[in-house]
């Protein structure tokens, strides 16, 4: 009896209706839902992390995942928000549309974002902020608006951010800051008005502003710093107002604020006389350089027991008085002004100090026990 031929076992033969290798591939993993291509995403427990930046993309994906809680859009070409095109992200905190090319903010584009934490909107082309923009971002701590064409602050949008903590309308074209501008952001901590156009300040344009700790506002054309002006910004710690034409400083403007750490405004040329500074106590750092002021008042380390760090290069100061009750200043420059002499007593008794800039003066005389008590001297 002749054999059948043994038929080859299934497996071989589901082997050899495949192409070789084919078997071998992964199958390809289809994309999550709610993370459009060609977004990257990240799972953060049962929320989702978007990164959408610099794709090019001209318009908002669409079917985002309502879990979203991070949605980068920076660096697109982007040009217009929908009406209550987030509407239902209602666990997105954080939110980035910086360097499009937005030009306005339609109101709703950011309805339903109760949660919402940080918001930017900076490097675009916005020149408008509706009144009702912001309504509902009872959550928002931070907001970037620099870098764009605003010629106003946007008063009553930012009326409605009472959470608010930091934010900077630097790098824009605002011209005026008036009177009660951000009335109602008590929480705001930090605020950037750097690079505008700024010419003047209304009298109680800080009013309201109880917990400001940082004021930005050198580049400017600001020309006068008015009487009492952050009267109402006990916290204070640091204001830059350097390269600024400052012609005016109201005696009172830095008057009683405790807590001011640093003080910078060099660059002020038609200042002549050295601000009041009683009850500002705190202060440890103090630049005012390149003003006009002759003289220097004799009370100066009584009102700055804090003093650290005093610059007053390239004034037009003659006569120096006794520096002896700042003990704790460390840095002094007096270069390019007009001092003819030093006394026994003008830095008698300042141990800390470690750096002394008198360079390019008109110095005749300088007593033999001019710096007898100065240990720490390093630099002279």
């Amino acid at each position: 009896m002749r054999r059948l031929p043994l038929s080859p076992p299934p497996l071989l033969l589901l082997l050899l209706c495949f192409p070789s290798g084919a078997l071998l591939a992964e199958p390809e993993q289809p994309r999550k839902s709610g993370c459009p291509t060609p977004c990257q995403c990240e799972e953060d427990g049962v929320l989702v992390r978007l990164d959408c930046s610099d794709l090019g993309l001209a318009a908002i994906p669409e079917n985002l995942s309502l879990f979203t809680s991070y949605l980068d859009l920076s660096m697109n070409n982007i040009t217009e928000l929908p009406q209550n095109g987030l509407f239902n992200l209602h666990f997105l905190e954080e939110l980035r549309l910086a360097g499009n090319d937005l030009t306005h903010i339609p109101t709703g584009a950011f309805a339903g974002l109760y949660n919402l934490k940080v918001l930017r909107l900076d490097a675009n082309h916005i020149s408008v902020v509706p009144p009702n923009c912001f309504n509902g971002l009872v959550s928002l701590r931070h907001l970037w608006l620099d870098d764009n064409a605003l010629a106003d602050i946007p008063v009553k949008a930012l009326s409605s951010l009472p959470c608010l903590q930091a934010m900077t309308l630097a790098l824009n074209r605002i011209p005026h800051i008036p009177d009660y501008a951000f009335g109602n952001l008590s929480s705001l901590v930090v605020l950037h008005l750097h690079n505008n156009r700024i010419r003047s300040l209304g009298k109680k344009c800080f009013d309201g502003l109880h917990s400001l700790e940082t004021l930005g506002f050198h580049s400017n054309n600001i020309e006068s710093i008015p009487e009492h002006a952050f009267v109402g910004n006990p916290s204070l710690l640091t204001i830059h107002f350097y390269d600024n034409p400052i012609q005016f400083v109201g005696k009172s403007a830095f008057q009683h604020l405790p807590e001011l750490r640093i003080l910078s405004l060099n660059g002020a040329t038609e200042i002549t006389e050295f601000p009041e500074l009683t009850g500002t106590l705190s202060l440890e750092s103090l630049t005012l350089t390149g003003a006009r002021i002759v003289s220097l008042p004799s009370t100066v380390c009584k009102q700055l027991p804090n003093l650290q760090v005093l610059d007053l290069s390239y004034n037009w100061i003659k006569v120096l008085p006794s520096f002896s009750a700042c003990q704790k200043l460390q840095k002094l420059d007096l270069h390019h002004n007009k001092i003819n002499e030093i006394q026994h007593d003008t830095f008698r008794q300042l141990t800390a100090l470690r750096s002394l800039d008198l360079g390019w003066n008109n110095i005749e005389f300088i007593h033999q026990e001019s710096f007898l008590s100065s240990s720490s001297l390093t630099k002279l």
